[in-house]
């Protein structure tokens, strides 16, 4: 309690409100604009934040993290382009509810619902990541390197739109990014090239904003103008509450659905918001209203979602493995400021994970009020051009990429990978498993390494403890699941049935 009562004490200090009043406005803007990814919004902020206070940076990304989150179901909703992937199935009801003139109702109902399902996964955030977070004090050198392969792999299989290897490929590039520079065992400069620069690795900030910045202005500039935006119409406070409390099961469900979702690594917001459309649309008594303007898809959708923010963040503090590719770049701003999520965040800093969650509470209530208010003038801004907004887009980016050590050195690092962004988007590797990469690479290189020197070289260690031999399987059979020699057993079972 004591924990609680003083993240509740720094929230709500006058500076940090305004932060987080701010973070979260510009969160649902990025949110809003089509092609702003809520990951490209918290890699801008992370640089920017690099020498705030340690709590007012937190603040500013979870808000950040929300507010683009939430942001994309308005433009879902009034134009029919999801301003995110994760809003991509509110705009199956969301824009005909605002095509018959309710588009209010629409935007509240997807709100309230985005409210809804943050706050349902704090419940989970405090509530799982202690034990979680005890199970893995169980894990040794073994068990992290086996849990990074783990990650990249799933990762590279859930993001790749049906080409695992794809996405595999993109993951191992990123592990042989992170090779570079001083090795954490033996400080022998690898890949450096005599570069004093390079000896000190490749920083992740600047690679995650040219990653995920660069391609989307690129894009930009190839995309046509937005459609006409729908009318919009005055908010029908009453329906709408009264739909909310009528599907007050529906939310609950899409809200653990959601947090499920967001705990398996590499997988994101948008798959949370389609599979619990999904489980709405199959379990209701008429599913062919979905897709016409019901507002229990918005509610839904808008409810998975955003409940995966709160399930990707815990394996981000109990494992140090990102649930999502925010969550990646979230893991990425709780080590630049000082924090180390994995096994050991309770005995080191056990208020840490009390004030993610209730960061994420304050933020959850400020985004919905903003919301509200925003979307009076949320067409206005829909139509701007994006060949006019993506510029701008693109200092931030430098500014971002240079205030990480105030060196020119990463801004052409942040150019550099730009181009490899670029180059992915491309050829239709995704980008996501490259981050990962990056990220869990130094952790896969010095455990794998150190439990090799333990076991004088011997990997028979590895395949004396219960948790590697059960991360081994999985890893070995998603690897073989792309190589077809499950189809005929699959053929088989869909023959008995």
């Amino acid at each position: 309690m004591q924990y609680v009562l003083q993240a509740f004490q720094t929230a709500l200090e006058p500076y940090n409100i305004l932060v987080m009043i701010l973070a979260t406005g510009a969160g649902l803007l990025m949110g809003m604009l089509p092609g702003l990814s809520a990951t490209m919004a918290i890699a801008l902020l992370t640089g920017l934040t690099y020498n705030f206070p340690t709590q007012t940076a937190l603040i500013a990304l979870i808000g950040v993290y929300v507010g683009a989150i939430s942001g994309g179901c308005q433009s879902a909703i009034l134009i029919n382009i999801p301003g995110t992937p994760a809003s991509a199935a509110t705009a199956l009801d969301g824009h005909p509810i605002a095509k018959r003139g309710e588009g209010g109702l629409g935007i509240f109902l997807a709100t309230t619902a985005s409210m809804c399902g943050t706050l349902i996964s704090v419940i989970f955030v405090l509530s799982f990541t202690p034990v979680l977070t005890k199970f893995a004090l169980k894990f040794a050198s073994w068990e992290f390197f086996l849990i990074a392969i783990f990650g990249i792999l799933i990762c590279g299989q859930l993001t790749s739109n049906g080409n695992a290897v794809k996405g595999w490929i993109s993951g191992i590039l990123g592990l042989i990014v992170s090779m570079v520079g001083l090795d954490v065992v033996d400080t022998f400069p690898r890949f450096s090239y005599g570069n004093v620069n390079l000896m000190g690795g490749i920083q992740l900030i600047p690679v995650m904003i040219g990653l995920f910045g660069f391609p989307e202005i690129v894009k930009a500039f190839k995309r046509g103008n937005n459609s006409d935006a729908a009318p919009m119409s005055s908010f029908n406070m009453k329906k709408g509450w009264a739909l909310v409390k009528e599907h007050w099961w529906p939310i609950i469900r899409s809200g653990i659905i959601g947090v499920c979702v967001g705990i398996i690594p590499g997988v994101g917001e948008d798959v949370g918001g389609w599979l619990s459309y999904w489980t709405s649309k199959n379990t209701s008594k008429d599913p062919d209203s979905f897709g016409k303007g019901n507002e229990l898809g918005v509610i839904s959708a808008e409810t998975g979602n955003n409940s995966c923010i709160g399930g990707a963040i815990i394996p981000v503090l109990s494992l140090a493995v990102p649930g999502s590719a925010p969550a990646a770049v979230l893991l990425a701003a709780f080590y630049m400021h000082g924090y180390r999520p994995g096994p050991l965040l309770m005995s080191e800093t056990p208020d840490f994970i009390y004030r993610v969650g209730i960061y994420l509470a304050l933020a959850a209530i400020v985004m919905w009020a903003l919301a509200l208010v925003i979307s009076r003038v949320s067409v206005r801004i829909l139509s701007l051009d994006k060949r006019i907004l993506m510029p701008i887009i693109y200092v931030l980016c430098v500014i971002g990429s240079y205030l990480i050590n105030y060196n020119l050195f990463d801004v052409k690092v942040m150019f550099v990978f730009g181009l490899v962004g670029i180059a992915l988007s491309n050829f239709e590797f995704p980008a996501s498993p490259f981050l990962l990469g990056v990220i869990l690479g130094s952790m896969a290189d010095q455990n794998l390494r150190r439990g090799l020197r333990l076991s004088k070289g011997s990997l028979l260690p590895m395949l004396q403890r219960p948790i590697c031999i059960v991360f081994l399987v999985v890893n070995i059979l998603m690897i073989l699941s792309q190589t077809g020699i499950f189809k005929p057993l699959m053929a088989k079972l869909r023959k008995t049935k």
